[in-house]
């Protein structure tokens, strides 16, 4: 997400928190890692336990979008900042292992976001959505028209064996739910004809040895990638065969996130009081969650890895968290009647027994627990690697962890550390 300093408030004191040199800040697919674009290049952290793995810095200008791939050595960039290193309306796919770009994607308009995805890259522009193949000469597979979507919503899960992908639909208030291992060749007797990266044995003493801005990146000791030659006619026509739309909210949407399976989708919209989470097989609204009453600006949504709480950051300086297991409930204020090591579940008013007589407020559901970040700069969250922790990337160019008790939402911050 663009974490970079925002439009001047008038009467704000807050400007002064932003990092100057910050363009942008994002997660892996599992949150184990970070990316940030900065004016003059691009870092890799491991998320927990903090540690910078790389950088690499441009002498011709900044990164202001980056996208990861797993751990591996491929990464997405568009150029930004006060002298692009790339043009906006490009994407382009960089090679780590040889610190080269090695594909490049051209579109008519500025890119707001990109994913990758096990064997596609997901383009997002102003009113579309565009689908490619993840290979040597990507292939234009599919594009999806949108509602202004100035923000680049856009999400897919996380797990490599899952591609479902999420994206605001042409009406304002829509999602489109598209599944990536669904768009096949109509052409070709099976759609194992894309070809995906293949894992390929990493060279002893990659990591490490290599001083820094050369050579290969591997935030462990994963195997790098390499990408196999397009293996498809030029006219083949790819198409998805599993496509749903479902009515979120009654105004554009801001923020989505999808679970690691795939199962989940949830949105936010500009008015960012509301969170709801829907079926992605059969658009069923399975929770609404409530932020808060004042409108707000939604930075990010994040599912856990085992899909029973879910984290959102907002334009508030806060970080609410939530359980999303129906069985954890208890009224604003009280206990939960459940054993001292079970989780905690959301808060409810104590009015709720009356939601049929009173306004849809009284029977909205709370955060069972939520924390504020310092300076209250715009951030995105994601879950640590430990169960009850949460890692916060924000404006000011630091990371934090801060842990909470399931049981009664108690929350501390564990570190604190600048990352640029």
């Amino acid at each position: 997400m663009n974490v970079g300093r925002p439009l001047p408030r008038v009467g704000s004191g807050l400007q002064e928190s932003y990092a100057p040199e910050l363009l942008y800040a994002t997660f892996n697919q599992d949150y184990g890692c970070f990316a940030i674009g900065t004016q003059t290049g691009f870092r890799i952290f491991n998320s927990d336990p903090y540690k910078e793995k790389m950088r690499r810095e441009f002498k011709d200008g900044g990164i202001g979008i980056v996208a990861m791939l797993y751990r591996s050595n491929y990464l997405a960039f568009v150029g930004g900042g006060r002298n692009p290193r790339f043009p906006p309306n490009k994407v382009m796919l960089w090679d780590d292992a040889s610190s080269t770009i090695i594909a490049e994607l051209e579109f008519r308009s500025d890119v707001l976001n990109v994913q990758l995805q096990r064997d596609r890259i997901v383009v997002v522009l102003r009113n579309k959505c565009i689908i490619c193949s993840l290979e040597a000469k990507p292939r234009h597979l599919h594009a999806f028209e949108t509602s202004d979507n100035d923000g680049g919503a856009m999400a897919i899960s996380g797990a490599s064996d899952s591609g479902i992908l999420a994206f605001p639909g042409r009406q304002k208030g829509h999602i489109q739910i598209v599944d990536l291992h669904s768009c096949v060749n109509l052409n070709a007797p099976n759609d194992a004809s894309t070809a995906a990266p293949q894992q390929q044995p990493a060279s002893s003493g990659a990591q490490g040895s290599r001083p820094r801005g050369r050579g290969s990146f591997s935030v462990d000791s994963a195997a790098s990638l390499s990408l196999s030659p397009a293996q498809h006619s030029a006219g083949a026509a790819v198409h998805p065969t599993n496509i749903n739309i479902i009515a979120a909210h009654a105004t554009a949407i801001s923020a989505l996130a999808v679970s690691a399976d795939g199962s989940m989708v949830a949105s936010a919209s500009q008015k960012g009081t509301l969170i709801r989470i829907f079926d992605t097989m059969s658009g069923r609204l399975l929770n609404e969650l409530r932020r808060g009453v004042d409108r707000a600006d939604i930075y990010s949504i994040a599912f856990s890895p085992d899909n029973t709480r879910l984290c959102v950051s907002s334009d508030k300086g806060t970080v609410h968290i939530f359980n999303l297991d129906p069985k954890q409930a208890v009224a604003a204020g009280q206990q939960p009647a459940s054993s001292a090591g079970s989780a905690a579940g959301n808060r409810h008013s104590n009015l709720k027994f009356m939601k049929d007589l009173l306004p849809k407020y009284f029977s909205s559901e709370w955060s069972f627990a939520h924390f504020r970040v310092a300076n209250e700069v715009r951030c995105i969250c994601g879950f640590g690697s430990e169960r009850n922790s949460v890692i916060v990337l924000c404006a000011d160019g630091t990371a934090q962890k801060y842990s909470f008790d399931s049981y009664r939402g108690n929350c501390v911050r564990e570190w604190y550390r600048k990352f640029i």
